[in-house]
This record gives C-alpha cells, structure tokens and sequence, in this order.
C-alpha cells in the first residue's frame, strides 16, 4: 500500500510539475486550458499526425515560419519531455465548445471590398489556392502566368481542402483546431474568422453560397454557419438513442441541396437539407405519411438519417450524387449506398484501405467509371459505377494519397506518396486502356504528390512536398516540365473553376 501511494504521489508532483511549466513557458500563446490562443491548441486530437519525437525537436528548436521561439536554452531535456508528454494527454474533463463559445470567437478583420471586378490582372477562375504546411502560409497563384498574386499566414495545419463560393470570389479554410476563415480572392483579404470547433475535420459550403457546414472531432458536432460566419445552428452528432459520435465529413451535394454528412463512431449517414421546402422527417411513430399523422420534424435543416450495417467514414460521390461509395478506414469492403431509399444497395470488394474521398470518374467506352487509389496496396481500383463491378485492379509503384485528372487530359494521374520507393514517381494511367503510360520522376528521392490541373487542362501542377519544396508545373500534352516555382511543403493546391464546376477530375 505504502508503496503505490509513493508512485501515485510522484505521478501526481511529476503532473503538477508539467502543468507549472506549461503555465510558465506555454500558456501564453497556446491558452491556459491548451485550446489555443495565438498558438494552435495542444491536444492529443489536434497533434496527431505529429510524432512525439518531432513534437519535441519543435519545443527545442521552433521551426521556420512560426512565431515560437526555441527553448533549448530555457528547458532541459527531461522538462522538454515532460512537456510533451503533458500536451499529448487528455485534458481532463474534456473541454466544452458550445454555442457561447462560437460566438464569441467570431473575429470580422476587413468587409468586402465594393469591387466590379479583381484588383489584379489575372482570370480569377483560373486561379490557384496554394496551401503551404511548411509554415502555414497559403499562396494564390495566378494559373495563366503561374506566378504568385498573394501570399499570406493561414491558421495552423488547414485540413480538408478549401471549399469555394459558388461564384469562385470566396474561399473558406478550416484548420485542425476548429477555425473557419473567410478569405476574398478579389480584394486578396481575410474578411472574418470564427472557431467552430476544437479539432475539425472540414468544412463544405452549400451549393447556392448561403451556407457553410464544419465537421467536428471534437466535440461531436456540426456547426452551421450563414455566409458571414455567424452561428446559426450547431447539431450534436448523436444517435436515436444517444450515442455518440466523432464527425467524420461534410460535403455538399449539390444536386440534391443538401450536406451529407458521415459519422466516425455511429452506422449512420447523415442528409442534411438546406431546402426550405423539404420534405418533413419522421422521428418516431408515423400513423399516415401522407397526412403527416404522427411525429415528424421539418425537413430543413435537420438531419435525415440513413442506417448502415458499417460505419462510413469515407466515400465517393456518383455525379449525379444520388448513390455514394463508403468504406472504413480498417475495412475491405465497401458499400454503395442509395441516397433517395437511404439504405445500402450493394457491397463492393476492395483491397487494403482504398482512399474513395480522392476518386474521379471518366466515360470509358460508353460506360462511366470511378477510380481510387490505395492507401495500403500499391494500386488504383477501377469500378463501373452503373454496374458496381471491378474493371480492373491497376498496378502501382505503391500505396498512393492521390488522384486527378481533367477532361481535357487522356491520362489519371496518381501518386505512390506512401511507399518509401515510389514516392518520387507520378504515375500516368491511360484512361481508355487503363494501363500505366508514363512515369515521372523529376527529383529522385523526393515526394511527389497532388497534382491539378489548370482550368483549361493545358497544365498539371504537382507538390514537391518537402519543406524546401515547390510547385512542378507540367506540360498536360507533352508531359514535359514547364517551371518551378519555390514553396514551403505545398500539401494541396486547388484551381477555382475546376472545383465551382465540379469538374470530374478532381474531388469535390
């Protein structure tokens, strides 16, 4: 007994210890509840694609484009451990993000610019939105000239991709820790900020501009925005019968007027219309559908349930969005689910962990196709969508994160980002053949991932995501290399009129 009162005493003066360096040397910028303030938040679900080795190498020595300064002067090695182990625990109770919170969060920086037309000389459809993860910057790049028009400081780690105003002059970012931004790409400012969340997956906004969604890890809910960022409703993503869930996606279906929503922990999928003239929902005991006799709740803005026999938490959109493609992150299997009879209508063997948020689709003799690459497996899984059948099973330098391609282009293209030897290698699948034509390989050794296209599809930009890294820019027809254009570990860039036009060789 004496005994285990010691260790749980030394654990507890060890806790106390941590905390007390924390409120010295971090509190300041990343908040005393570790929620963030200037500095993201410290929380296990926001760091957890930082290894805690790295997470250390930052306290000691900061890194390029933050604020923070090193304090491998200031704090030992053991204190530096001590601190990383303190941000990866729990915050104990959880933390709470409600209503309140939100709202007082939202920060207005600058109102829209009364602007006819852009403040530069550049088509603003065939812009690029350049996400730089080196030192959480963004650039918009000018897509004819392939120049930068603007860079700027973005909140820390953007995840999920931008979404755009279906008139292109707008683009929203959400970052790990919970923020929402509003950026003009006319006048090139931040308008407004608002913090939706504590640990967010992405945002979506509606297909008429009205509306904009936030998927949230942490706390389990949706929070939903008007254009302006002000809070208008939040959901908590639970079950019939309280469950609870992580979110795992928003996403807009644009045909449909609605978000569709996939949760983490629950085998349900969420339709969520933004129609005000929605059909009513049924909650409980219905006795006449027709004459609405029973227990129902209005159809806007509230979710429509679909019950699954596994949980969803990525999927791929058929394009005219009335069948989706789901799988688990740990599953082989996946399931194509019918969204107007809300149930699952097939099953679709796929091998290791296929990536189908990242999926396109293309007319193959006659017929259309969806793709998707793997992030397990070493190969691009090609389905017929009418008939859910495998065409063919195409194989690949490895396990790969990505894949694009554009109407205008006769090849998928695709990387092998997560395979130690063929991560330097974009690989180039004939769309009509489905064989690998080409390879390229413009700096061995290094990542070589997420590819665009221009709006036109005359040129293929691809990362080269390192911290020294840059944007490559091909040649669509020649496949040869077109310029380099320097940039700190560009995760994702993204072309306007190809994501407001929904074009089929990108995600949507």
């Amino acid at each position: 007994m004496k005994k285990r009162l010691l260790v749980l005493l030394l654990a507890f003066s060890g806790t106390c210890f941590s905390q007390t360096l924390y409120q010295t040397h971090c509190a300041g910028c990343h908040g005393a509840d570790r929620l963030g303030a200037i500095g993201p938040a410290l929380l296990p679900e926001s760091l957890s694609r930082l290894k805690k080795p790295e997470a250390a190498r930052v306290i000691r020595d900061s890194r390029a484009g933050v604020q923070m300064p090193p304090f491998k002067d200031k704090l030992s090695e053991e204190e530096i451990a001590q601190l990383v182990e303190l941000v990866y625990s729990p915050v104990v109770p959880a933390p709470k993000w409600g209503e309140a919170e939100i709202r007082a969060s939202r920060v207005v920086h600058k109102s829209p610019a009364e602007l006819r037309k852009p403040g530069y000389d550049a088509d603003p459809l065939n812009l690029f939105v350049v996400v730089e993860a080196g030192d959480h910057h963004v650039t918009i790049l000018d897509g004819g000239r392939l120049e930068p028009i603007r860079r700027f400081a973005s909140r820390y780690a953007l995840h999920g991709g931008p979404k755009f105003s279906p008139d292109g002059r707008y683009v929203y970012f959400a970052s790990r820790d919970g923020w929402l931004t509003k950026y003009d790409l006319w006048g090139l400012e931040t308008l407004v900020e608002v913090r939706a969340g504590i640990n967010t997956r992405n945002a979506a906004v509606s297909s008429d501009g009205s509306y904009v969604m936030v998927a949230n890890y942490l706390p389990h809910t949706l929070a939903l925005f008007d254009s302006q960022l002000n809070l208008l409703k939040l959901i908590e993503a639970k079950d019939e019968k309280g469950g609870s869930s992580r979110v795992s996606a928003v996403y807009d279906a644009a045909p449909r007027k609605s978000f569709i929503v996939a949760l983490k922990d629950l085998p349900e999928l969420w339709e969520i219309s933004y129609d005000p003239k929605a059909e009513a929902i049924a909650s409980g005991l219905v006795h006449d559908f027709r004459l609405k006799e029973g227990s129902f709740v209005p159809g806007f803005l509230n979710p429509r349930r679909t019950q699954l026999e596994e949980v969803l938490d990525d999927f791929f959109f058929t394009p005219d969005y009335r069948e989706l493609v789901g799988a688990q992150r740990d599953g082989k299997r996946g399931q194509v689910v019918n969204l107007d009879v809300r149930r699952a209508i097939a099953t679709l063997e796929l091998p290791g962990l296929p990536h189908l948020g990242s999926g396109i689709t293309w007319e193959r003799d006659g017929r259309r196709v969806m793709a998707s690459p793997n992030l397990r497996e070493g190969v691009v899984t090609v389905l017929d969508v009418a008939t859910w059948k495998t065409v063919k099973q195409v194989p690949t330098l490895g396990p790969g994160f990505f894949l694009r391609s554009h109407e205008a282009s006769r090849y998928a293209w695709v990387d092998s980002m997560m395979s130690p030897q063929g991560r330097d290698t974009l690989q180039l699948i004939d769309k009509q053949t489905l064989e690998v034509a080409a390879r390229l390989r413009p700096v061995p050794g290094r990542t070589l991932a997420h590819v665009e296209f221009d709006r036109y599809g005359r040129y293929v930009l691809a990362s080269l995501w390192e911290d020294d890294g840059a944007l490559i820019v091909f040649d669509a027809a020649t496949l040869e290399e077109v310029k380099r254009i320097p940039m700190k570990k560009p995760v994702g860039k993204y072309n306007v009129a190809n994501k407001i036009q929904r074009s089929e060789g990108t995600s949507h």
